[in-house]
């Protein structure tokens, strides 16, 4: 547990960008079984890349964890850091996606991002990453 800087941290600076995020992991306890573990997160936001103007979202990740689990608050901290980026929700949900198997190598895990309507049109974005079987 002494990895969990961000945990102990009584402050913590939000990262101007998911680039300086940092996304930390726990050992699992429990390797051999397949459990699913949800994180939600209903307000989200990010940066429109060519105008500026906020995009509100739901983002929520599932996932099998194997030998290693994502810390709450360091994913809090991470989900944040697109506060102030800009990236189309298309980009936003693969890039969690892919930062998430990076750290903590699931046995699966799928991201959905529910993007607020913006001229009438919202967006719904699912990207996975192995097989839940």
């Amino acid at each position: 547990m002494d990895d969990l800087s961000l945990l102990s941290a009584s402050q913590t600076p939000v990262p101007t960008s998911p680039d300086e995020a940092q996304l930390e992991t726990f050992d699992n306890t429990h390797p051999g079984r397949d459990y699913v573990i949800t994180f939600d997160c209903p307000e989200f936001t990010s940066l429109c890349p060519i105008t500026g103007q906020p995009d509100f979202g739901h983002i929520t990740l599932e996932y099998i964890a194997d030998q290693k689990c994502v810390e709450s608050k360091s994913l809090k901290i991470y989900l944040f850091s697109y506060r102030n980026h800009g990236s189309f929700h298309e980009e936003v949900t693969n890039l969690i996606l892919e930062d998430v198997v990076k750290v903590c190598a699931p046995r699966w895990a799928r991201v959905t991002g529910d993007f607020m309507p913006r001229g009438g049109i919202a967006i719904k974005v699912t990207a996975e990453h192995g097989s839940r079987s």
